[in-house]
């Protein structure tokens, strides 16, 4: 196939996230289009700047080159790494290579008739268990939620060792013991008062500590590793491609990798994010992986049977991008078998 336009939107987004970064950065539409009016989808992140990366640089660099196979997926994602180096490596051109790379593996996999975890490596997980991120503790238990993850914040007020015990007291009542509890501290808390909340939380028998530090941190992440076991500690989102991982891995800092596979670099890059977690014997369970990415890359890997959801964001469907995207029944949440990602476009919200 050759390639004979890429275009990336950003689309009208109404409900993003206010007061953080995503205000203004949130995420981006590309589309690949082929001479065999096959259409690629892929989902990216940075906002408008990373619309201008797709639509200048990487677009001229991807018109009229061929790809039919994954081979020439990596070969692509290899060349705008390269070309976008003196400017990139990380942030916003990163996200926009992601959401390139995501659109090139729709394509060849529609372009085979095969969903794109069959390009992965094959079905390994016919339903992958799903995890919510949520404080409606009763909506997810009865939803059918057998692990859930609250978010905490340290303010630098010592109520927040207090507020942070209530909700992690609920949510092991509400989910009972058997259940999967994290916390996302979201790079607010610092060495002393991790170490402080791991003694606190302790009766509560807590999975992991997402996010503890700052991606900058990571020697101090590394140190905090056996103070608070039997938590584990996890992150990534906010790191990109296999070199950023390749450095968690050399300093020993995480028991979890979390990448986001709109932010990281795509599937590309989280396959070779993958065989360094494989060499390091840590676990991978990306960041969103319940959305339509992240599941076909779980659903086809080694990664853990694990997959993030937001269920207030089906509190109100007005602002679905992604039309078909499955959700989870009973807890569990099934890769769905149609070409490529399995998903279609809102084309209004364009």
């Amino acid at each position: 196939m050759r390639i004979t336009d890429v275009r990336a939107v950003y689309p009208k987004w109404a409900r993003r996230p206010r007061g953080v970064w995503q205000s203004h950065f949130w995420q981006i539409v590309v589309e690949v289009r082929a001479d065999t009016g096959v259409v690629g989808l892929g989902y990216g992140g940075g906002g408008p700047p990373a619309v201008e990366v797709v639509n200048s640089h990487f677009r001229e660099l991807l018109v009229d080159r061929t790809v039919d196979d994954v081979d020439d997926i990596r070969e692509l994602w290899d060349l705008l790494y390269l070309k976008s180096l003196p400017y990139g490596r990380k942030g916003i051109p990163v996200m926009a290579l992601s959401g390139v790379d995501l659109a090139l593996w729709d394509l060849v996999a529609k372009s085979e008739g095969r969903p794109v975890y069959e390009l992965i490596g094959g079905l390994q997980k016919g339903r992958v268990r799903a995890y919510a991120s949520t404080g409606a503790f009763e909506r997810d238990r009865d939803a059918g939620f057998t692990a859930v993850k609250f978010s905490t914040q340290w303010t630098g007020h010592e109520r927040d060792y207090d507020d942070t015990v209530e909700t992690a007291a609920r949510a092991r009542e509400v989910f009972g013991p058997d259940a999967l509890v994290m916390s996302d501290c979201y790079m607010s808390w610092d060495s002393v008062v991790a170490i402080e909340m791991a003694r606190l939380l302790e009766p509560y028998d807590l999975y992991w500590f997402e996010d503890i530090l700052t991606p900058d941190d990571l020697p101090d992440i590394a140190a905090l590793r056996p103070r608070v076991k039997p938590v584990l500690l996890a992150g990534g989102e906010h790191e990109f491609t296999h070199h950023g991982f390749a450095a968690v891995a050399q300093a020993g800092a995480l028991d979890i990798w979390q990448p986001d596979l709109t932010w990281c670099g795509g599937i590309t890059a989280g396959m070779r994010i993958l065989e360094l977690a494989r060499a390091a014997g840590v676990s991978v369970v990306p960041h969103r992986g319940g959305e339509i990415w992240g599941l076909h890359f779980i659903a086809a890997t080694d990664c853990d049977d694990l997959a993030e959801t937001h269920p207030d964001w089906w509190e109100d469907d007005s602002e679905t991008l992604w039309l078909d995207e499955p959700r989870p029944e009973g807890g569990f949440i099934t890769p769905p078998d149609r070409p490529g990602f399995g998903v279609v476009l809102d084309e209004a919200m364009l």
